[in-house]
């Protein structure tokens, strides 16, 4: 069962200033979610940034993002120390298996998160497990594992509300765009204009 942990008082102080932050950050009302990975400048190193982008891929991976990201849920929550899925998340997995299944030529990444109770190991190990049940949900759907990849947990670190307290919002799993499948023919010629403004009409498939 996960249990709040007693922390010594500079760790303790390091966390109130890392969760002030994150408030300060969400009263700023930033544009993506916290956690999201397509803005936050650490698109690969900055030699193959520069490749991304100056052949186009890094543009039209974040325009697919933000397509994707107004057209589909991109979140599903979790109980309380648990990576089960419930029907709601079952059925925000549905829609982004649909529109995965849509692009073919396209790969996603999920993201495990978890709320700040508990140790930062323990939560590294719960986050994981709620991004590989949503990945192998996604692979019942018919979508390719080879296109899906449950990261690292990124575990407690980044907070939707800044609490130390149970908080359903911060224990979630975030599908996003990660970039082009190497070898498929529209991308080998660069048309990743055809991919990214293709015609979709949203299902739950």
């Amino acid at each position: 069962m996960q249990v709040a942990t007693t922390r010594p008082a500079p760790a303790r102080m390091a966390r109130k200033l890392a969760l002030s932050l994150a408030a300060t950050l969400a009263v700023a009302g930033c544009d993506n979610e916290l956690g999201s990975r397509i803005n936050d400048g650490g698109f690969g190193n900055p030699t193959m940034n520069n490749i991304l982008y100056q052949t186009g891929e890094l543009d039209y991976t974040i325009v697919l993002s933000e397509r994707f990201a107004r057209e589909v849920p991109t979140t599903i929550t979790f109980a309380f120390n648990s990576a089960t899925l419930d029907g709601e998340a079952r059925e925000i997995l549905r829609r982004q298996a649909a529109f995965i299944r849509h692009f073919p030529e396209v790969r996603f990444s999920v993201y495990g998160h978890t709320d700040l109770v508990g140790s930062r190991a323990y939560n590294q190990r719960l986050g994981l497990r709620r991004a590989r049940a949503a990945v192998d949900y996604l692979v019942s759907l018919g979508v390719e594992r080879s296109r899906l990849e449950a990261l690292v947990s990124l575990g407690e670190t980044q907070p939707i509300v800044a609490t130390e307290t149970e908080e359903r919002r911060n224990r979630r799993t975030v599908t996003e765009v990660s970039g082009f499948v190497r070898n498929n023919p529209l991308v080998l010629d660069g048309r990743y204009a055809q991919i990214v403004y293709r015609s979709y009409a949203g299902s739950g498939g």
